[in-house]
């Protein structure tokens, strides 16, 4: 279900966006303000657009969230802390725990706005460090972060 939550969003926010796109070359005088002739094929042009809107916002969820593994050695306790240092530093803050599972979300209402407020990064205790859900950016930019601050140095020989 948030799979197709995801998708509608993302098609509306392609659509926004394209209109947005529209209106400002309109008032800029760029483009024609009646889309049968600003586009070649008139409203039939807007219907091809909006498929492919709906083609691309089907798929993107797919790609633009991931769920990673992320190597965090030590007990629970002892690293809980330094989590939620190294999330605080990336903008988030914590939303909720339960357990020694933890779920952040982007502090900045504006830049959680820019990702239609999924913002969301949930870090759910496995064994040897966590798994993060989320948009694959910020994962792969918190996983780094998180796995270089705890790396276990007894394997460097520091």
């Amino acid at each position: 279900m948030r799979y197709l939550v995801r998708a509608v969003k993302y098609f509306f926010w392609f659509s926004i966006l394209f209109a947005l796109i529209m209106v400002a070359l309109v008032l800029l005088g760029i483009a024609d303000s009646s889309p049968e002739l600003m586009f070649r094929d008139g409203w039939k042009s807007v219907a091809y657009i909006a498929v492919l809107f709906a083609a691309v916002a089907a798929f993107y969820p797919r790609f633009g969230f991931i769920s990673r593994d992320v190597a965090v050695p030590g007990g629970y306790s002892e690293i809980r802390n330094g989590v939620v240092e190294i999330m605080e530093s990336k903008g988030y803050v914590i939303e909720s725990e339960e357990g020694e599972n933890m779920t952040f979300r982007l502090r900045s209402k504006v830049s959680a706005l820019f990702k239609m407020f999924e913002d969301r990064i949930t870090l759910t205790r496995i064994d040897g460090g966590f798994s993060a859900e989320g948009l694959t950016k910020e994962v792969v930019r918190i996983a780094g972060a998180l796995e270089y601050r705890f790396k276990d140095r007894s394997v460097d020989g520091e």
